[in-house]
């Protein structure tokens, strides 16, 4: 029932756009987009929770970008979102005809900045969503898990992942550390889809995802059914209760700190935690990107911008990302955020050294 649901929504998506380019409610008839096409690349497979968000963006975008260029969603996958990230910076057209929104962009910059052929902060950047991540594991691991604590009696347990420099996969092995869980992990599925299913045979038993894929596909088909229970969120404020957080608005799931006091007795601490944290830092503010390859157009920037500002404002747009994935995303743009993100994608050395560390001894557990 939840791929018929998310099937479903990515059709009245799809449509939404074709209807977008259709409209001949022309508001600016000497607008940089007027009789262009404008492509929204994201950096993951279709059906996961970025896929959702991105092919919203594209379809109010083709509401509220002045000209109504012809929109098109095109995926391109890899490397725990670095090849389509890389891609755009790379290959794609400078002319502002190519925009990305990029999930895990961020956090892949900070671990490890070498591996872009083109440095992620000369990226032209409209706007950012924040976000956090679920994490869910199966019942039936021994001796059963029946509520979040019980992970610290979890034997065989199987952690899966996209990439073992992703920061999601990062988070995942250190919260299992700082919890003294024993785990094996695997890596490699290419999207929060494959990931997914890959639980559900079995083959993994713990993974995660955003709220909006949790939202959508496994709350509905894993949790209600009984195959899998919600046992943290990330958050890196040790504050118990936690701050507000939008996108967990409805869910009863606890926080890493406060799963890490009911099973320690102390919220955590050390290198472990600092990691953890710095990666969350990162998440929370960046966990999607809205970005133009670098040196396009600033005309292009400024009407994305204020397409965006737009959206954000847009009631139906509300309504349609509650209705498809309970919450709606909010995009924070504004003149400055090009600078803005520029000034956050920093780590302290040691830290990105430690991190690196952690991240290339994975194969020795």
């Amino acid at each position: 029932m939840a791929m018929i649901r998310v099937q479903a929504a990515l059709a009245g998506i799809c449509a939404g756009i074709c209807f977008g380019m259709a409209s001949s409610d022309v508001r600016a008839q000497d607008s940089f987009y007027k009789g262009k096409r404008l492509t929204v690349l994201v950096n993951f497979a279709i059906g996961g929770g970025s896929d959702l968000e991105g092919r919203l963006l594209a379809k109010y975008l083709a509401k509220h970008l002045d000209g109504r260029p012809n929109i098109i969603v095109q995926n391109m996958d890899g490397a725990g979102g670095l090849v389509g990230a890389n891609y755009l910076g790379e290959v794609a057209p400078k002319d502002g005809t190519y925009i990305g929104y990029l999930s895990s962009a961020a956090g892949l910059y900070l671990t490890e900045p070498e591996l872009w052929r083109v440095d992620l902060r000369s990226y032209e950047f409209i706007a950012y969503v924040l976000g956090t991540t679920v994490y869910y594991v199966r019942t039936d691991v021994a001796p059963g898990m029946k509520e979040p604590t019980d992970m610290v009696k979890a034997k065989e347990l199987i952690a899966g992942g996209q990439s073992a420099n992703s920061p999601k996969d990062l988070r995942l092995r250190l919260a299992l550390d700082m919890l003294g869980v024993p785990f094996q992990y695997v890596t490699g599925y290419r999207s929060s889809a494959t990931g997914r299913l890959a639980l559900q045979r079995g083959e993994i038993n713990i993974f995660s995802e955003s709220t909006a894929g949790y939202r959508t596909a496994v709350e509905p088909s894993l949790v209600r059914t009984g195959l899998a229970i919600p046992v943290w969120y990330d958050l890196g404020d040790a504050a118990d209760p936690p701050p507000p957080q939008k996108q967990m608005e409805g869910l009863i799931i606890p926080s890493f700190p406060q799963l890490h006091k009911k099973i320690k007795g102390t919220v955590p601490s050390g290198n472990l935690w600092e990691a953890y944290r710095t990666l969350f830092d990162i998440n929370l503010n960046l966990q999607r990107l809205v970005a133009l390859p670098p040196g396009a157009p600033q005309a292009a920037s400024d009407a994305l911008r204020k397409a965006i500002e737009g959206i954000n404002t847009d009631k139906d747009f509300v309504a349609e990302a509650v209705k498809t994935m309970e919450v709606a995303p909010e995009f924070v743009t504004a003149p400055d955020t090009n600078q803005q993100v520029r000034a956050m994608l920093y780590a302290a050395p040691e830290m990105r050294t430690f991190i690196n560390n952690y991240t290339k001894n994975v194969q020795k557990r």
